[in-house]
């Protein structure tokens, strides 16, 4: 059974730093392209960033470039998204999600996932 839990969200003054990661089981996530997602209340799922098997490639939202970093360690199957610079605009919900790859793809849809985490709490102050 596959199963992805983010942690390492919380409440942060703007300009701050968090690190966020996602542990995968059942999976051999080598395999696996990844991504986090991002909901704020009232609005879409909005792709963030995204991964390719093996961290071959790697893709990120207008919004975030230069300030987010995401990175993978298949040995510690784990994901992370190093957020810099943060902004009240980036308080969401973020979710992490993967999908079997058959290249070194970064899916940035929703759609094009079929594992999601439950999501964890990321809230800038101003």
């Amino acid at each position: 059974q596959v199963q992805l839990v983010e942690s390492g969200g919380g409440l942060v003054q703007a300009g701050g730093s968090l690190r966020l990661s996602c542990g995968a089981s059942g999976v051999t996530l080598s395999s696996y392209s990844m991504g986090w997602f991002r909901q704020a209340p009232g609005k879409e799922r909005e792709f963030v960033a995204a991964i390719s098997r093996r961290g071959g490639n790697t893709y990120k939202a207008d919004s975030v470039n230069g300030r987010f970093t995401i990175s993978r360690d298949d040995a510690k199957s784990t994901v992370y998204l190093q957020m810099n610079s943060l902004k009240p605009e980036d308080t969401a919900v973020y979710y992490c999600a993967g999908k079997v790859a058959n290249s070194f793809e970064t899916p940035r849809t929703p759609t094009q996932y079929k594992y999601w985490g439950q999501g964890t709490q990321v809230t800038v102050s101003s």
